[in-house]
């Protein structure tokens, strides 16, 4: 089915600390779709039980964080057979849990940080990165590099309500590379006016710079790239993903997560990259409903 052929239900809001985001993506997918002609009904998503309307062809997801992300809305998606954006439900869920997502990802030879999950009596010495396992927008995350920070970060762990993990601390370059099909758009380097990479600089305009395509060299690119692919795929995800890395002072990265349902506001780093590869905004979201459709045709019969 052609995208222009259906009935689009752009779910977003969603329960989780990301809500704002998730209403500005969902906001930008809606306005991009019906720009090119794509029928759209906008769902605002207040608990964890999404009303999709009667008729729905495919959900285009843009719910961030739990609930969105971790694979509880693919699951009753998937149970009442209806399509969506992304990932399947089990990649969501593992890619969610940052744990279990490290677990495969060293299996399949993915190069990381060394971490590990956090508890009381963990005494690493700084530095280190506090922050929890399951969660985005950088919320939560304490970069630690004295005994003070220590003290400050631990004590606001211990009233997280999730897990939390411990992560080797990297300085260097941040680095993203966006996943559409099976290629790794252009690279893009994050650079935080100050401090790191949080929620706050991610979401205020001009508090970060954006370099796309990163000013590296041509080899560099593709071994990010190549990265960023093989850490997709060796959660199992599909259609779309963004891969965020950490690239120290001799040139290495690390993968420090994937993310299975990337913004998609003004800001994001997906669009960004997308249109440094030439795909405009609007054709970025057709090609997103155009590949989840194939994988959710996958296995039936023609």
């Amino acid at each position: 089915m052609k995208p222009d052929k259906m009935k689009v239900a752009v779910l977003a809001g969603g329960v989780s600390g990301e809500r704002e985001i998730s209403e500005r993506s969902g906001a930008a997918v809606a306005k991009a779709l019906r720009s090119v002609g794509v029928r759209v009904i906008e769902v605002d998503v207040k608990t964890r039980a999404a009303d999709v309307p009667a008729g729905t062809d495919i959900c285009f997801l843009c719910l961030h964080g739990a609930y969105g992300e971790d694979g509880t809305i693919q699951t009753e998606l998937d149970a009442k057979g209806i399509v969506y954006t992304g990932s399947g439900a089990e990649a969501s869920a593992l890619a969610f849990d940052k744990m279990k997502a490290k677990e495969a990802m060293a299996v399949a030879g993915v190069p990381l940080a060394e971490g590990m999950e956090w508890n009381q009596e963990n005494d690493w010495a700084p530095p280190y990165v506090l922050k929890p396992v399951a969660d985005g927008s950088s919320l939560g995350v304490h970069l630690v590099r004295n005994e003070e920070e220590a003290k400050r970060a631990k004590k606001e762990a211990k009233a997280w309500k999730g897990s939390m993990m411990i992560e080797r601390l990297i300085e260097g370059a941040e680095m993203t590379v966006g996943i559409l099909g099976d290629k790794a758009l252009p690279v893009v380097e994050v650079r935080p006016g100050k401090g790191f990479y949080d929620f706050s600089n991610k979401y205020t305009v001009g508090a970060t710079q954006y370099l796309c395509p990163a000013p590296i060299d041509k080899e560099k690119a593709i071994v990010y790239q190549e990265l960023a692919l093989k850490a997709h795929q060796a959660l199992g995800c599909e259609v779309v993903s963004r891969v965020d890395l950490m690239v120290d002072q001799g040139g290495q990265a690390v993968v420090l997560e994937v993310n299975t349902l990337p913004g998609m506001t003004d800001l994001s780093l997906l669009p960004r990259a997308g249109r440094a590869a030439g795909i405009d905004f609007a054709s970025l979201c057709l090609r997103i409903m155009e590949l989840s459709w194939a994988r959710s045709r996958k296995g039936v019969a023609s």
